[in-house]
């Protein structure tokens, strides 16, 4: 078995040879610099979002977290719990918005929706109040 040169410059002290780089995955983010990790589904979700300025929600299964207060992006919230997507909602220039519901602090907020959202979660989570009238009173506060 032929032996390998003894390169110095190729080996650490104690006789190991340097760990290769792996800088795609390791390092300051890395291969998950504009992720995050959905806690709906748990999919890695890119923070590009068409259609929007920030990536509020999953675009496969529509869950979020409360990390913003007033204003879309400021990630100002200290709750960070959890929400579920409750309905959809309709602006008066045609924009269609989710109404998402804080697991944690019960804070409503209005989300809207990107242009990779899946078509048939948004489907499902629109037609929610005509399969259950309960939660159409809910949402309307009629008592």
């Amino acid at each position: 078995m032929p032996r390998r040169s003894r390169d110095p410059g190729r080996r650490t002290h104690g006789g190991r040879r340097p760990q290769r780089h792996k800088g795609a995955l390791h390092g300051q983010g890395g291969h998950r610099a504009n992720d995050f990790r959905c806690v709906g589904c748990r999919l890695d979700v890119s923070l590009d979002a068409p259609g929007t300025m920030h990536r509020n929600h999953c675009p496969n299964c529509l869950v979020s977290l409360h990390v913003d207060r007033r204003i879309p992006g400021d990630r100002a919230a200290d709750c960070h719990g959890r929400m579920e997507a409750l309905s959809m909602s309709v602006r008066s220039d045609g924009e269609w918005m989710i109404i998402h519901q804080c697991l944690s602090c019960g804070e409503l907020s209005a989300n809207r929706i990107a242009g990779d959202d899946n078509a048939l979660t948004l489907v499902r989570l629109a037609v929610k109040p005509l399969r259950d009238a309960g939660i159409a009173r809910r949402l309307l506060f009629v008592p």
